[in-house]
């Protein structure tokens, strides 16, 4: 894959967008089927310029195993809350790497650099280190509560089953970002949510708490 970056002076060195916090994204991973696994993958912005960028998987998943099958990955900002619910709740396969959705993506080497246990689950930190990238189209910046109710809602919904995590809290969290879709957000995120409620049994379990 070829492409290029473009210089932004608060991205990190090689990334063309920038990164603080936590940001989610969309990972796609080449399996031993020759086809790309999408799921979702939050970017943890370096300290320091001289840090890498790094991300943890939790679990003995897909993106794990192709991490260490293959040493890297194409992550992908999307701007279509679908395709990011579809990469964090079920499992997507597709011919290419980059889906539509995508507004910038870059290629990325991956390196183990710690792991450990979490109240019985495996996570292994990776650095991810890029090799090119491309920013597919610029828009100006617009903040939509509904856009960001799904991805957090996807973070709720996927940790419903994990031990660590109280299932009545979770729950709540899912009921508010439900009302928050509904109220603030435009028709691709209500579809995108309609989709969270597809893959996942969150409402029937609300209504025995």
């Amino acid at each position: 894959m070829g492409g290029s970056g473009v210089s932004d002076a608060a991205a990190p060195a090689g990334w063309p967008v920038a990164l603080r916090g936590v940001t989610e994204s969309v990972v796609a991973t080449l399996g031993p089927n020759d086809r790309w696994n999408q799921a979702a993958l939050g970017l943890h912005a370096p300290d320091t310029e001289n840090d890498p960028v790094t991300a943890v998987t939790w679990g003995q998943t897909r993106t794990r195993g192709n991490f260490e099958r293959r040493g890297g990955g194409v992550v992908q900002f999307t701007t279509d809350p679908r395709e990011f619910v579809d990469a964090a709740l079920d499992i997507t396969e597709t011919e290419e790497p980059v889906r539509d959705g995508a507004a910038a993506w870059v290629e990325v080497d991956t390196e183990r650099v710690a792991e450990g246990d979490e109240d019985g689950t495996e996570w292994v930190r990776w650095a991810l280190t890029p090799t090119s990238s491309n920013v597919v189209e610029r828009t100006v910046p617009t903040t939509n509560r509904g856009f960001y109710a799904v991805v957090d809602a996807t973070v709720a919904a996927s940790r419903l089953d994990v031990p660590a995590y109280d299932t009545a809290t979770l729950l709540d969290r899912l009921a508010y970002f439900a009302e928050t879709v509904e109220r603030c957000g435009g028709p691709r995120e209500r579809a995108a949510f309609d989709r969270v409620d597809e893959l996942t049994d969150w409402r029937d379990r609300n209504e025995s708490f």
